[in-house]
């Protein structure tokens, strides 16, 4: 995963935005100015990437103005924040982000007045082949930069297992309950429909899952982890993540296996490149699907999305539920 910029950059921003406040808070469009500070003005929620937008819109309702810092099509791995989206941070009633996707945000929230979902979700570790990759391509890296799963030891993916999604929604409603207290009731019930929401998405998941010729998903980078977790899935990543090629010894033990274990699909994603996928699929006789891993806004929304999925997991793994 690509880091954004460096520290020394993010903490120059930072002083920056701090000087240019006054000015940022009497100008700007509708979508970047920060919450109004007057009686009834409603509390500025920014959301660092998609699926976190859409879980802050739910639960924020009418009561809260969402704003995202990553804009559809782009690999929220690559964003680079400008002076005013981190004024836009610095004066947020409240920043939903997850440490480990975008360190450049990690930089720049404000503590106090961020929601880190990674601590409301028992986590599990980065992909099976995490140390490998990072020992091979650590002298590909650029001078002060640093790869997201370097920050932090755990996989952040965690928004493609609806069960753990619910429980964030659950908290989320918390700490907006917490900072508006004038709607805390709202943020609460809408927190609980959301989760209620994803734990049936959640059973459609489980069902739709349960009775499959293979459990082995070939990915084109290790997204899909808490999937595979949730729903009893083995996922095994041609790299560890969209920006890293993998080695002709990664590529090697993946097509073996994938041969093994009868794959017959390669699942590459939206927003790279499937090249690598379709050379694989190739060798070992398979074809490619996408699996969508919803970093990005998707033609519909968060629960369309994740129901296409589930039909391609369903059609590639040979699933009868």
């Amino acid at each position: 995963m690509m880091s954004g910029f460096s520290r020394p950059y993010a903490a120059g921003l930072l002083a920056a935005a701090a000087l240019l406040t006054t000015a940022a808070c009497g100008s700007g469009s509708a979508e970047t100015t920060p919450a109004a500070s007057g009686s009834g003005a409603k509390p500025e929620v920014v959301a660092a990437f998609y699926p976190l937008q859409w879980l802050s819109e739910q639960v924020g309702g009418s009561d809260a103005q969402v704003t995202g810092l990553t804009a559809p099509g782009v690999e929220p791995h690559d964003v680079e924040l400008s002076i005013q989206q981190v004024t836009e941070l610095k004066d947020a009633a409240l920043t939903v982000y997850i440490k480990g996707i975008q360190p450049a945000v990690d930089d720049a929230v404000e503590p106090g007045k961020s929601f880190d979902a990674a601590t409301a979700v028992t986590t599990i570790p980065a992909g099976e082949h995490a140390h490998e990759e990072e020992g091979e391509h650590a002298g590909e890296e650029h001078a002060g930069e640093e790869h997201a799963h370097e920050e932090v030891s755990y996989d952040p993916h965690l928004w493609l297992d609806p069960s753990r999604l619910a429980t964030v929604a659950t908290k989320l409603g918390e700490r907006l309950a917490a900072a508006d207290p004038a709607h805390a009731q709202g943020y609460k019930d809408r927190a609980a429909r959301t989760a209620a929401t994803l734990g049936a998405l959640d059973q459609e998941f489980t069902k739709g899952l349960s009775a499959c010729k293979t459990k082995t998903l070939v990915t084109a980078h290790e997204a899909f982890g808490y999937l595979a977790d949730r729903y009893r899935l083995k996922q095994v990543g041609i790299t560890l993540d969209p920006e890293t090629e993998p080695s002709p010894t990664r590529l090697s033990e993946v097509a073996k296996l994938a041969k093994a274990e009868g794959v017959t699909t390669i699942f590459t994603e939206t927003l790279v490149s499937p090249k690598v996928a379709e050379v694989l699929a190739g060798q070992v006789g398979a074809k490619t699907a996408v699996l969508d891993p919803l970093e990005s806004k998707p033609s519909g929304d968060y629960l369309s999305a994740m129901r296409d999925n589930l039909k391609t997991l369903q059609t590639a793994l040979g699933c009868t539920a």
